[in-house]
């Protein structure tokens, strides 16, 4: 059936495609233009959905307009004018009441609605309801921006909320740290034609403060400066260059914190342990770690050549970061109670040119607390300390295993000091020690070194080798001045 097809109002709705054979057919009209875009001829035309005018059937042949002419262009210009802006698509009482939405009219039909109510069409007033929304939300975003940073003056950061200071385990390091940093300073030494800077611990009440002998050796001038940031000048009581020890003494000072000293014979390997000290001439330095080894036999200085500003340690030996300026600061243990002094590190081999430290790399070495405790109070009481000896002259150029008894002493006099403990014990010139109370010993310097790790009236029993047989010598140990 075409596109003009009639249908009854009165009749109910029916499918025109069902329509019945005797019904009287439509006048005949032209087709309608061609589809936008469609090829020429005659298209289906879709239907309005606006509601249909109340009437009899004839009034809506009426208002089928006129056919014309299918020019062929397929344009929606030729298809139909525009209806005019102040017309009604509904048919008003005095128009002419026929209607029919069937008719052929332009498939892409805009309605303006009345004169005086004209609308945008959807699209474009969805373009401008998107664009006013952005445009409101931008302009609210940014004005409350602007209104938060005016009403908050300061950026802060989430942060946890300060907990009651309950202190820390006297055990742990910040616990120990926290005990023993009272009572350790840091020197400030001027010498003739140089300056150095140490670290020491106080020992009494009365002021003394024991640190490391090159620390202090030649001084004009030595400021101690407290962990408070105090500085007071102070005055040296006595030094020993054999075992690197030296005792200070500060006068007019209230409120001095000794450290406790503790027993460096039941130090072992593993035993954690806590360094304080000034490297680099940064004060209160705390750093952490074990105890690698003990009975480290270490021997320091000897830039003179000729032995007299040697010192040797039979020392602990740690893994706890310790740099120049840590020299004479304390070595404590899980207790915080002091076990060594910190004396002398192992640096990395090479170096630069600018003569600079060399700073740690995880070898420290420290006089045990023992020998050190024994050598204090001789400085302190005389000002001098004593060294153990043998009364023997060793051959400091031997190179095989043990320590080689020379056959001459210094300026012609015997190897072995007559009358010496040495010589009561059978030690004969040309003997090799190799063995101080049965722990092997591999040249001269360490033969010292465990020597001096006694007290003068000690007994030893010494391993010697002599014509290719061992012998066990026992010695008491005799008594030198030192240095």
């Amino acid at each position: 059936m075409s596109d003009s097809q009639q249908t009854d109002p009165a009749a109910p709705a029916r499918d025109v495609a069902q329509a019945p054979a005797d019904e009287a057919p439509a006048p005949a009209q032209a087709s309608p233009p061609p589809a936008h875009g469609a090829p020429g001829g005659s298209a289906p035309r879709q239907p309005r959905w606006w509601s249909r005018p109340e009437g009899p059937a004839e009034a809506h042949e009426a208002a089928v307009p006129a056919p014309r002419a299918d020019t062929g262009t397929g344009t929606d210009a030729d298809a139909d004018p525009a209806p005019d802006a102040d017309a009604d698509l509904t048919p008003d009482a005095d128009a002419d009441p026929r209607y029919d939405p069937w008719a052929a009219r332009p498939l892409h039909g805009v309605d303006h609605g009345k004169a005086g109510s004209r609308r945008p069409g959807f699209r474009q007033g969805l373009v401008i309801g998107l664009g006013a929304a952005l445009l409101a939300g931008g302009i609210g975003g940014y004005v409350g921006v602007l209104a938060e940073r005016q009403a908050n003056t300061r950026l802060e950061l989430p942060q946890a909320a300060p907990a009651a200071d309950k202190g820390r385990a006297p055990e742990s390091v910040a616990g120990i740290a926290a005990s023993a940093l009272p009572g350790v300073v840091t020197l400030h030494v001027n010498g003739a034609t140089s300056s150095s800077t140490g670290t020491g611990f106080v020992l009494d009440a009365q002021g003394h403060i024991l640190t490391n002998n090159h620390v202090v050796h030649g001084a004009r001038n030595i400021t101690v400066t407290f962990s408070t940031g105090e500085s007071v000048a102070a005055e040296l009581v006595g030094g020993d260059t054999g075992y690197d020890l030296a005792v200070v003494k500060v006068t007019g000072v209230r409120g001095l914190r000794p450290l406790a000293l503790g027993n460096s014979e039941n130090v072992k390997v593993g035993d954690p342990v806590v360094a304080i000290g000034a490297p680099f001439d940064l004060s209160n330095t705390v750093t952490a770690g074990i105890i690698s080894a003990t009975g480290r036999p270490i021997t320091a200085g000897g830039d003179k050549g000729d032995g007299s500003d040697v010192s040797y340690v039979d020392a602990l030996q740690t893994d706890a970061p310790i740099n120049p300026g840590n020299s004479g600061g304390p070595l404590l243990d899980a207790g915080g109670q002091v076990i060594g002094i910190n004396s002398a590190i192992r640096g990395g081999d090479g170096g630069d040119s600018s003569g600079s430290q060399r700073g740690s790399i995880g070898l420290g070495f420290a006089i045990p607390v023992n020998q050190g405790k024994r050598v204090a109070e001789e400085l302190m009481r005389t000002g001098r300390a004593t060294h153990p000896v043998i009364g023997v002259t060793l051959d400091m150029e031997y190179s095989g295993d043990g320590a080689r008894v020379g056959e001459k002493g210094e300026g012609g006099k015997p190897a072995v000091t007559a009358g010496g403990p040495g010589a009561a014990a059978g030690i004969k010139p040309g003997d090799v020690i190799t063995k101080v109370d049965g722990v092997r010993v591999h040249g001269g310097d360490e033969l010292v070194i465990k020597i001096r790790a006694h007290r003068p009236g000690d007994p030893l029993t010494l391993t010697v080798l002599r014509d290719g047989a061992e012998r066990t010598l026992e010695v008491v140990l005799g008594s030198a001045n030192g240095s």
